[in-house]
């Protein structure tokens, strides 16, 4: 009877081992959804038009997640969604500014998806 249970045991064990691979059981492992950046609504992205000030897109928008530190007058508003166990997606708005720090183009890039 021990002789069968230490078979079984380890049989189990082996089983258990060469299934951890399988995407079925990766599925039911939790994954916590992971977003980064600047989440910008529609709505708010459409209050944004050339002509604006720093202040004012600053106001509407809140602060960039990055602006090029040598000087230029680029804005980058950039989120990144990664949900559990599906694909990375990414959405990057850039604004570029004038000398006297007025709004004169938007770009605003849509969503890249990283599918698994």
């Amino acid at each position: 009877m021990t002789m069968r249970c230490k078979t079984l045991t380890a049989a189990a064990v082996a089983l258990v081992m060469l299934t951890a691979g399988c995407s079925t059981l990766e599925k039911v492992v939790y994954r916590p959804d992971i977003n980064q950046g600047n989440y910008l609504s529609p709505a708010d992205v459409q209050k944004i038009h050339t002509g604006m000030t720093k202040q004012q897109v600053a106001y509407v928008l809140g602060t960039p997640m990055l602006h090029d530190p040598f000087g230029s007058n680029v804005w980058y508003y950039v989120f990144r969604q990664e949900p559990g166990h599906e694909g990375v997606t990414q959405q990057t708005l850039t604004l570029t500014f004038n000398e006297s720090d007025t709004l004169t183009n938007i770009d605003n890039k849509p969503k890249l998806s990283d599918q698994k």
